[in-house]
């Protein structure tokens, strides 16, 4: 008798997606578009796109790192090209911790923080450096407990 085998794609657990673009987010740098934003058409005409800040080239028989006419920089020079598969930014985040209704952004005073928590919700993150109160607060509650 034959052994039939199939075999087929499977992704990852999820929570290992999301380790992964969080180590890539952590790690993601700052570039620039490179002056040689710009290519030759066939003859000495200039393509560009001025609808966008990308100008694509003529793709046929490029290879996947030249299919478009603009190189990314790092912003720092000290700092090496991104990879492949690197994340990059042009620019940098606006300030979350300061109000900015323009952006919508609320900021962060007045929310309630946990100074335990060295995550997100922890108060050295969330207060921004501004300092924090605390509070402590006792609850007596009724219970209906029967002995």
């Amino acid at each position: 008798s034959c052994t039939v085998k199939t075999c087929w794609m499977r992704l990852p657990l999820f929570k290992i997606v999301g380790d992964n673009l969080k180590d890539r987010f952590d790690g993601a740098s700052r570039v620039m578009i490179s002056n040689s934003d710009r290519i030759r058409g066939s003859g000495n005409a200039i393509i560009s796109n001025a609808a966008s800040n990308f100008v694509h080239g003529p793709r046929q028989g490029l290879g996947r790192r030249q299919r478009y006419s603009f190189q990314l920089k790092p912003y720092n020079p000290e700092h090496k090209p991104p990879g492949l598969k690197d994340l990059v930014y042009l620019e940098p985040s606006p300030p979350f911790c300061d109000k900015n209704l323009k952006l919508g952004i609320l900021g962060t005073q007045g929310r309630q923080c946990n100074d335990t928590s060295i995550g997100v919700d922890g108060c050295d993150l969330m207060c921004c450096g501004r300092g924090y109160k605390t509070q402590e607060v006792i609850v007596v509650e009724r219970c209906a407990c029967t002995f």
